[in-house]
């Protein structure tokens, strides 16, 4: 007797547990019980005890049903609440507050169990209100030659860029440095030393309209200037933005305080315009252009430059071979220096993506 009692309640367990289980009935019959997590990308992804996660395309699917209440989002992104069931070809969802709503199967353009939207929704949450750590990405350049023998040289270079970009606003953060050394002549003697450094803030006003604000930090050995520090900020406009091409101009004024060797010490205020430029060449190689005109308003007729561009071919989703120019021209140096300097780096370049979505 005891046994029978065991079986009965064995029995109805199993078929408890089928009644209560999500259903989903293909075209060719097959009948898949277990619970429904999500429906993405045309895929309805289900969890079935003796199948594990099983992944379903949504067109093979005739019937659907589930006791547990489902996040269904249609077409025109309305959300509906409820258990689900399917009658005459069509999804009857059972509501709490609208009771029955009834829709065609095509209309549904996301279906997701509790914890799926809650994770759906926190992600959208996070999106909106990004944390600081979010969203990075950038790059670091590295490159040395050496020689040795005859001639004795060494050539480093060290490039980084890294941006936060969220649809509202963008952080950027970027370095240059070029260091070369010749010990040809039997004593060793810097050829170039310059470092190069910044950082900006963009706030998108609309669409089209964005406002910036920056500071430049510049060293450079042989144009004995110890120090530039330059802070402004302006007006820009997303002039285009495709898949391929981003073009961005700008226009606005800063403030330029400089430090020589020679013990010269400069102010002035300037005004700046100037545009940046991304444009893909292929699938691989991505070329990145900024020309900016500082006219000096303190002193009539001078003027600064920078011209900073790079290409970089992909290798891997991680490394690429990079060239890299950056170009800074000053109207008035002090005495003994020279107007122009170039700095031509080239090598590999590693890039690296934080925390997103």
């Amino acid at each position: 007797m005891r046994q029978t009692i065991l079986f009965i309640v064995a029995v109805g367990s199993m078929l408890c547990a089928d009644v209560f289980a999500d259903q989903v009935i293909l075209k060719n019959g097959d009948r898949l019980t277990g619970t429904i997590t999500k429906l993405e990308g045309e895929k309805l992804s289900m969890k079935s005890e003796l199948a594990g996660e099983v992944t379903i395309p949504w067109a093979a699917i005739t019937e659907i049903s589930s006791n547990q209440p489902l996040y269904l989002t249609l077409k025109d992104e309305q959300v509906v609440v409820g258990t689900v069931a399917t009658s005459a070809g069509r999804i009857e969802i059972q509501t709490k507050e609208a009771g029955k709503v009834t829709v065609s199967k095509d209309v549904i353009q996301a279906v997701r169990s509790p914890a799926e939207q809650a994770s759906y929704q926190a992600k959208i949450d996070r999106l909106r209100n990004p944390r600081l750590s979010d969203f990075w990405s950038g790059f670091v350049d590295t490159g040395l030659s050496l020689t040795r023998g005859n001639a004795k040289t060494t050539t480093f270079s060290l490039g980084a860029n890294a941006a936060r970009a969220t649809p509202r606003d963008k952080i950027s953060v970027y370095l240059a440095s070029l260091l070369a050394k010749n010990g040809t002549s039997g004593r060793t003697v810097t050829t170039a030393n310059a470092i190069r450094g910044g950082l900006r803030y963009d706030f998108n006003l609309s669409d089209r309209l964005f406002a910036f604000a920056f500071t430049d930090l510049e060293f450079d050995e042989f144009q004995k200037l110890d120090l530039r520090l330059v802070l402004g900020g302006g007006l820009g406009y997303h002039a285009k933005k495709t898949e391929r091409t981003v073009l961005d101009l700008f226009a606005g004024g800063s403030f330029n305080k400089e430090y020589f060797s020679t013990g010269v010490r400069r102010k002035s205020g300037e005004v700046l315009f100037g545009e940046d430029l991304s444009y893909k060449l292929s699938n691989r190689t991505l070329l990145k252009e900024r020309l900016v005109f500082f006219p000096n308003l303190s002193e009539s007729g001078q003027y600064r430059m920078t011209f900073d561009t790079s290409a970089v071919t992909n290798l891997n989703r991680w490394l690429g071979w990079q060239v890299t120019i950056s170009d800074r021209y000053l109207s008035n140096p002090v005495p003994g220096a020279k107007k122009n300097d170039l700095l031509l780096t080239t090598g590999l370049r590693l890039t690296f993506a934080g925390r997103g979505l």
